[in-house]
């Protein structure tokens, strides 16, 4: 396996060859872009297995070098110095990064689960949903991996999550549902901000999509689909506050 690492800091690039070298995991590195066209000089060179590449480039950003490259057998890893907009894309696109400073371990679970993707099928919407993710007019889409497919959802069409151990099933408006492999604390992370509202330990709500409360059973919130949510005492005055509000 061939691994091309494009940053334009020369002992970023260095480090984390040599850090994929000791990792013993049979990864060729190849310390070579430093910048958008030298980055993409090197990729159509050496057809690596693996790409780490860097945002802010002297002469525009990784995001513009994905572009350039029709074909991308590859697996992208970014890198990036806590740039939260762009960090909020690479998850909503279900993409990966590493932040600096490189922290090993950090870096090695990447590179293996770079590894595991690595024969996979790679999808040009996911990288179609991350150029739409940068764009701040542009309505989010969020990228939902099964181990079938890949779906790109934009956020308006879900109606809401809910937890089931280690998974979390979304239910869409089309009355479709997709099992992602994934907690629901990643996603409540990532859609705050975006009118959606935990209002039970397993249950996140897209409070567009909110019909009414039911005080029976406890109390429960009713969605637009007629699916009944329970929701939590801890969470009744930010909820009721919030549809005051909209």
């Amino acid at each position: 396996m061939k691994a091309v690492i494009i940053d334009d800091e020369k002992r970023t690039r260095e480090l984390i060859a040599k850090l994929i070298e000791s990792f013993d995991l049979g990864i060729e590195t190849f310390p070579l872009g430093e910048s958008v066209t030298t980055g993409l000089k090197a990729i159509e060179t050496i057809h690596p297995d693996i790409v780490f590449l860097d945002i802010q480039m002297p002469d525009g950003t990784g995001f513009d070098l994905l572009k350039m490259i029709p074909q991308k057998n590859f697996e992208v890893i970014f890198i990036t110095a806590h740039e939260e907009f762009a960090i909020k894309a690479i998850k909503f696109s279900a993409l990966d990064y590493i932040l600096k400073p490189i922290d090993p371990e950090e870096l090695k679970k990447s590179v293996e689960k770079a590894i595991e993707s690595i024969d996979q099928k790679r999808e040009e919407s996911q990288f179609e949903a991350l150029q739409l993710n940068i764009q701040p007019s542009q309505k989010r889409r969020l990228v939902l991996k099964t181990q079938e497919s890949v779906h790109v959802v934009d956020l308006d069409k879900i109606i809401r999550c809910e937890a089931d151990r280690n998974y979390t099933s979304f239910y869409l408006v089309d009355q479709k549902k997709i099992l992602v492999s994934k907690t629901l604390k990643d996603y409540e992370t990532l859609l705050t901000g975006h009118n959606f509202l935990r209002v039970q330990q397993s249950h996140l709500v897209n409070l567009d999509y909110v019909d009414r409360y039911d005080k029976a059973h406890g109390g429960s919130v009713i969605m637009k689909d007629g699916s009944e949510v329970p929701l939590s005492p801890a969470k009744r005055d930010i909820f009721f506050k919030i549809l005051e509000n909209m």
